[in-house]
């Protein structure tokens, strides 16, 4: 099934070349970046696309959650009474917890040494986004800037841009982010062609998407780019999931005044 509003053909943007081999000598590793406040959908909504990839299609995948400390690491962030303007009760926890695989010293030094033929080494990088975002993240920034030269390709999800724009990877790329904090979230990369329309946006290596349910779009995208689109319809048909095609079907650019 697809929206029927939208153009299948434009499902990955320009871009229809894979950014890697899916079926190698080694597993694809892919890795996703953690920090307090993370946007759950932002996480649990590629990775439910990638875990039905590895399940039903039996292609070489691995995951490691990565995070600056070891443990775990919640969807709560502690600063959230702040972060959040107006309305947030100081005494919520209602939260989730990842455990961390790897902290990111740790996956630097495999990237840094191994290289990129050891099964250890990251090659696609989930950044999700999340009030996280708006905290203190100068670690996940640093880690980003030394991690990307060694990732064959970054998946970000939301204000996960941010990260990304503060590491200066984005820097003269088209990419996009979470419309409702559209402001905030442009203004941390002055030097990105930012995207005010997009569901999401393919650029080179790079895949963006918008705020939070747009990450599956984008990670069916990215499924469809790399894996194929028969692939990607079938995924989100077994998981009843009606796609947005069209990487600029964006109605929320509108609603947010921004087109």
């Amino acid at each position: 099934m697809s929206d029927t509003t939208t153009s299948p053909t434009s499902a990955t943007s320009s871009v229809n070349t894979p950014l890697f081999e899916v079926s190698g000598d080694k597993p694809v590793h892919y890795g996703i970046l953690l920090f307090p406040g993370f946007q759950a959908l932002d996480v649990f909504g590629p990775l439910d696309v990638f875990n039905s990839l590895a399940m039903l299609y039996n292609f070489p995948m691995r995951l490691t959650n990565l995070a600056a400390s070891p443990g775990s690491v919640p969807t709560h962030h502690p600063s959230t009474a702040t972060l959040i303007p107006a309305g947030a009760h100081p005494l919520s926890r209602f939260s989730e917890n990842l455990v961390v695989d790897r902290t990111l010293e740790e996956q630097l030094t495999i990237q840094e040494s191994a290289g990129a033929r050891s099964e250890e080494a990251i090659d696609v990088l989930i950044v999700p986004g999340g009030v996280g975002t708006r905290g203190d993240v100068t670690q996940e920034i640093n880690f980003m800037k030394r991690m990307y030269p060694t990732l064959k390709s970054v998946l970000s999800v939301c204000t996960g841009a941010t990260i990304l724009a503060r590491a200066g990877i984005l820097d003269g790329r088209r990419a996009t982010t979470n419309k409702r904090a559209y402001k905030w979230a442009t203004g941390t990369g002055p030097n990105v062609n930012w995207a005010p329309k997009a569901r999401w946006v393919v650029d080179g290596n790079i895949v963006s998407s918008s705020g939070i349910s747009a990450g599956i779009d984008a990670s069916y995208a990215f499924v469809a780019l790399n894996y194929g689109e028969d692939i990607a319809a079938s995924l989100a048909d077994s998981a009843e999931y009606v796609r947005w095609m069209d990487p600029e079907h964006d109605p929320f650019s509108k609603r947010w005044n921004l087109s």
